[in-house]
């Protein structure tokens, strides 16, 4: 296992860059559960359990986690991408040889020693790597087992979707559940932790559907560019 190398002022940086880097990617951000979840965020430290199918899922939390949650942010990362992109270390990724039962012990007994205090998260992507958003969820028994061993912490479930509508750019869909006092019981507690991260996953397909998001808040909109309008404007002149 690589215990994580936590530097607060590379932390602040990379989640900076990340932030410009969603803003810069993506048309829009939209976000149900803020309130409720920086409000458990303060007042017992999460383990929160997300829905992994795209590369941005790392850059998202670590956004989520700086300037939404407003936590000393840890995730669990595979070993293998850690040693080979050891700047996740810095801002709280650990690694855990998924292939190893020993190692995954190893890194789920260390998890559980971070959910000390409020205002501290842990991330993890129980699927294990990333999957196609249309399959069922299928979660590792790790993040239950965490959750059996970090009395006191809450369970945050988050799905995040990325979805392409009428725009160039794609947007962000995030859903924040209820957290949740752990179960103890580690097959109970994964199917609910399945459950509660597929109820968001569905909040966001039903608003995608219906048209209606009026439960999703605007993180973020992106102004169109005033190139593209007026390029728009005079080919449609033209082909008249």
């Amino acid at each position: 296992m690589i215990p994580a190398r936590p530097h607060r002022l590379f932390a602040r940086f990379f989640a900076h860059h990340a932030r410009a880097r969603i803003r810069g990617a993506f048309q829009e951000v939209r976000a149900h559960g803020v309130l409720g979840a920086r409000a458990a965020a303060a007042t017992a430290p999460l383990l929160v359990t997300c829905n992994h199918t795209a590369w941005w899922d790392p850059l998202v939390a670590l956004y989520l986690s700086h300037y939404v949650l407003e936590v000393d942010a840890f995730a669990m990362m595979d070993a293998a991408n850690l040693r080979r992109l050891p700047f996740f270390g810095r801002v709280g990724a650990f690694g855990v040889d998924l292939g190893d039962p020993a190692d995954g012990a190893r890194g789920i007994r260390y998890a559980a020693r971070l959910l000390r205090a409020p205002t501290t998260a842990v991330w993890l992507f129980p699927q294990g790597d990333e999957r196609p958003i249309t399959e069922p969820l299928v979660f590792r028994p790790g993040s239950a087992e965490i959750a059996r061993l970090a009395r006191g912490c809450r369970v945050l479930p988050v799905a995040l979707r990325y979805e392409h509508g009428k725009t160039e750019r794609p947007s962000l869909w995030i859903s924040f559940g209820e957290s949740a006092e752990p179960t103890r019981d580690v097959v109970a507690g994964r199917a609910a932790q399945e459950a509660a991260v597929t109820r968001e996953l569905t909040r966001i397909d039903v608003a995608l559907r219906t048209g209606d998001a009026a439960e999703f808040d605007t993180m973020h909109a992106a102004r169109p560019g005033l190139f593209g309008l007026l390029a728009e404007r005079l080919l449609a002149r033209l082909t008249a």
